[in-house]
């Protein structure tokens, strides 16, 4: 027999339905229901928020080749830890995700270790080295849902051109990193005034602007969809911002450490704010947060980028980029965004869950009856330290601090996956 249940009291925000209010939610085996029987489960979320479980669009896992970083069972055990259910993974891995092989190996690995669902990207060029396109074809009938050689900007507008085109025909989302290369060759944090004082090599905001405006035209040419990813800089949003009004189909993501960090951050050359694109200036934060009011970014994504110890603890310019975001993800969004009036709980959610997956065109983001029953409890006021996570990497700049806001219970298909 199936099992049933319903949720009682809670908050329930659904951007699907434009719905923000108490209500019963009813779970019937693995989907939402319209009702269940009397006899069912009853679970009592009296001053909980009830919201699709969230849909990040950007981690990486690092699964296989580079597992003393994160594997895929401790990297969706972080996910389902900051209330995420559905994820796609970044193809970055050793080797590259640029093959049917690969893409079956890893596959295998998600079917048997994942807590919870993985989407799989694939490579945009064979080997991430822009040179030549994968086998487009080939990796969606493997599954893969979207292409990007994240970390490595398709430098070739052509070659990018013809991804677009071919893209379109296998119904696969193009994501792109945006990072003129020859600009950033001896980058290692956003160039101004703090690279200047800490006497370190300066990237600056115009190498993604640069490769943002021609994506965008490529788009508008090939009459295709774009999605710019872990968008920085002010720039950038001013141009999305207007191809938007000029009707080209453009998607962006901000980062949950862009909306809220800058450059400053990095006067004690602390590799945990070193990230990849740099953390920019206040101006940069604050044409983010506008943007994110206002619908050019329609996405929040982690970006969600492991290290060990060893990785980060160098020197500042032999230090990788990145830092993970799972966990903290929802509590330094909702502090920016929410705590501050920008926006409400609808509009956060919007970002974090139900826009992302109308973009990948995935069965989540909505609470609506027949969909699998993939939903996150939230204590919006709880206040914790973020002092252990789930991640097999440490390289965070939220461990140790005091945040609000905490997912309580995180479920994936009617099934508990995590509780605090």
């Amino acid at each position: 027999m199936e099992r049933e249940f319903v949720v009682k009291n809670a908050r329930v925000v659904d951007p699907s339905r434009n719905l923000d209010g108490v209500c019963d939610v009813f779970v019937r085996g693995s989907k939402f229901a319209d009702g269940v029987s009397a006899n069912a489960e009853v679970i009592d979320a009296k001053g909980l928020v009830l919201a699709p479980g969230f849909v990040d669009m950007h981690v990486h896992l690092r699964d296989p080749g580079q597992t003393s970083k994160e594997c895929i069972e401790t990297g969706t055990a972080a996910a389902a830890a900051g209330g995420y259910t559905s994820i796609v993974a970044m193809p970055n891995t050793t080797p590259p995700a640029d093959n049917p092989s690969t893409i079956r190996l890893i596959n295998d690995m998600i079917a048997e270790k994942a807590k919870v669902r993985v989407y799989q990207s694939g490579c945009i060029t064979e080997g991430r080295a822009g040179e030549k396109l994968a086998p487009l074809g080939s990796l969606r009938e493997m599954g893969v849902i979207a292409i990007t050689d994240d970390g490595s900007c398709v430098q070739s507008a052509e070659i990018m051109r013809n991804a677009m085109q071919y893209a379109k025909m296998f119904n696969l989302l193009v994501m792109d990193h945006c990072q003129e290369a020859t600009l950033t060759s001896i980058g290692q944090i956003n160039e101004g005034a703090v690279s200047v004082r800490l006497g370190l090599g300066g990237w600056p905001a115009a190498a993604e602007d640069i490769i943002v405006a021609r994506d965008i035209i490529l788009a508008k040419y090939t009459e295709s969809h774009i999605h710019l990813q872990h968008i920085s800089s002010s720039v950038s949003v001013n141009i999305i911002r207007a191809a938007k009004a000029h009707g080209v189909s453009v998607s962006a993501e901000a980062t949950p450490h862009h909306l809220s960090l800058t450059d400053e951050c990095l006067l004690d050359f602390d590799t945990n704010y070193k990230m990849c694109p740099p953390l920019r200036t206040e101006a940069d934060r604050q044409a983010l947060i506008e943007g994110v009011v206002d619908g050019a970014i329609e996405v929040i994504a982690t970006d969600h980028a492991p290290h060990t110890d060893t990785d980060k603890d160098r020197e500042f310019n032999m230090a990788p980029f990145g830092i993970t975001g799972l966990e903290t993800a929802f509590s330094v969004c909702r502090d920016v965004l929410v705590e501050s009036g920008k926006i409400d709980m609808l509009g956060l959610v919007r970002l974090m869950s139900t826009r992302p997956a109308q973009l990948l065109n995935i069965d989540a983001g909505t609470l609506r009856p027949g969909a699998e029953a993939d939903f996150v409890l939230i204590d919006e006021n709880a206040e914790y330290v973020f002092g252990k996570t789930l991640s097999r990497s440490r390289n965070t700049p939220w461990l140790g601090k005091k945040l609000k806001g905490r997912v309580v219970e995180t479920f994936v298909g009617g099934k508990s996956v995590h509780r605090v």
